[in-house]
């Protein structure tokens, strides 16, 4: 599905205020009731409402501080175009309000009013507990309904439980000097990925910066290989029964990025490494490449560039012979956004209807991808002023056949985490494909049968 974007009417908000007045064709003074002659006292003006709406955020990062800044812009106008309406931020790091916070205050019943939420899985196990707000009518009286790129991963039985703030796409960042140096091409297939990095290591250099501290990092590239291998259709088939990890495609999927790891093409000691080392590795001229995602182009074009600023590119995943999956496909969606709290009172979704017209609009739409860097998910009719390292990324995106969401929207957490450490359990080379193959299968059939 190729990605086209379209030309879209900005979202206006117009305020008519009616003003009416008693009187008479008599030439009597303000305030003056007539024929009593009696001076009626102005009713007081209504004093606003205090409303109050908790908002929690995870850019707490150095790396996150222009998506912050934009984020607290759009409060600061929600508050000051409508009087008694306070934001209350707060800002944690984004997997412990993924994987502990909000699943806790969900079970418990009292999430916050406005949250970062992942559409796919995580939204599932929130919408069936009932504490998500159908944003459904609201997005149809504002009339934006149609102007996202999509709501799939948000909408679950025909209604939407939430809002993407923006897109992305996982592929391959390459350092251009050290292509160059080393004459090497952009590898079209896994023969020549394997070739290529054959070259960089004997060079000196790391072929594939890697920090596997945090498992959800090695699942980007593991879910590419495992995708080329598969298909996307294997992996929903996994949930309901109808495949297994244990199949023959899924184990070669293992096997081919167990080859990765075991020919050393990814950095030594990664896995004591946290994420932010991962860019570091690339922007230091250490590693060659890193798999991961678009949001980082924020960084990789930022200052710490360096002398690599503008020589850092962006290509697809190679294709690998043999693969059941769709060769030419791409991991791109809109999996990060904004739920609401089904626990609003009318003031408070009055609120949120605010701050969901003044942050869902072309305008700040065009602030997080020329400013942050991150690719919108809603259709802009400009697209000028686009750094040209995200102009590679809209053209790998462009260019392939179709994209699928990452295998964590799918499988259920606890199938998640499992895969998580059997990667990690690869990658310290304690184990093999088939046995890690096996403990996933056995988490995947336990999840199964409690759905």
């Amino acid at each position: 599905m190729k990605k086209s974007f379209t030309l879209i009417a900005a979202l206006m908000v117009s305020i008519l205020l009616v003003v009416s007045a008693c009187g008479s064709n008599s030439s009597e003074p303000p305030g003056s009731t007539g024929a009593e002659g009696t001076d009626k006292p102005a009713a007081p003006a209504e004093e606003a409402k205090e409303v109050s709406l908790s908002l929690r955020h995870t850019q707490i990062k150095e790396t996150s501080k222009t998506r912050l800044k934009i984020l607290e812009d759009v409060v600061a106008k929600t508050q000051e175009e409508n009087k008694g309406l306070t934001f209350k931020l707060e800002g944690i790091d984004e997997i412990v309000n993924r994987d502990q916070k909000l699943k806790a205050e969900m079970a418990a019943g009292n999430p916050p009013d406005i949250f970062e939420v992942f559409g796919g899985a995580d939204l599932k196990l929130y919408v069936k507990a009932g504490h998500m707000l159908d944003l459904t009518p609201i997005i149809d009286e504002l009339g934006i309904k149609d102007k996202f790129a999509s709501l799939s991963e948000f909408t679950i039985d025909g209604k939407v439980y939430g809002l993407p703030f923006g897109g992305y796409s996982e592929a391959i960042f390459y350092n251009k000097k050290i292509f160059s140096e080393l004459g090497l091409s952009i590898p079209a297939t896994w023969e020549q990925l394997l070739d290529i990095s054959e070259k960089i290591k004997a060079a000196g250099y790391t072929p594939f910066g890697l920090a596997a501290k945090d498992a959800w990092v090695n699942g980007m590239m593991w879910n590419t290989v495992m995708e080329r291998n598969v298909g996307m259709d294997a992996l929903d088939k996994v949930v309901t029964g109808e495949a297994k990890w244990t199949d023959e495609n899924f184990i070669k999927g293992f096997t081919a990025y167990a080859d990765l790891v075991n020919k050393d093409y990814f950095t030594k000691g990664a896995l004591g490494l946290a994420y932010a080392d991962q860019g570091a590795q690339l922007l230091s001229g250490k590693a060659a490449m890193v798999f991961t995602g678009s949001w980082d182009a924020n960084r990789f074009t930022s200052d710490e560039a360096g002398e690599l600023k503008g020589q850092i590119g962006y290509f697809a995943f190679p294709s690998i012979a043999g693969g059941a999956g769709d060769q030419s496909s791409i991991n791109a969606s809109y999996s990060n956004g904004f739920g609401f709290s089904a626990n609003l009172s009318e003031d408070q979704l009055a609120g949120v209807k605010k701050f969901i017209a003044n942050f869902f609009n072309e305008e700040i739409q065009k602030r997080t991808l020329v400013e942050d860097k991150l690719l919108p998910s809603m259709k802009l009719s400009d697209l000028s002023g686009v750094d040209p390292l995200i102009s590679e990324v809209l053209t790998v995106m462009a260019n392939a056949s179709t994209s699928w969401p990452a295998f964590d929207s799918i499988t259920q957490p606890a199938v998640t985490a499992e895969i998580g450490v059997g990667i990690q359990e690869l990658i310290g080379k304690v184990s093999t494909p088939d046995k890690v193959a096996a403990k996933i299968q056995a988490a995947q059939e336990t999840a199964n049968a409690a759905q």
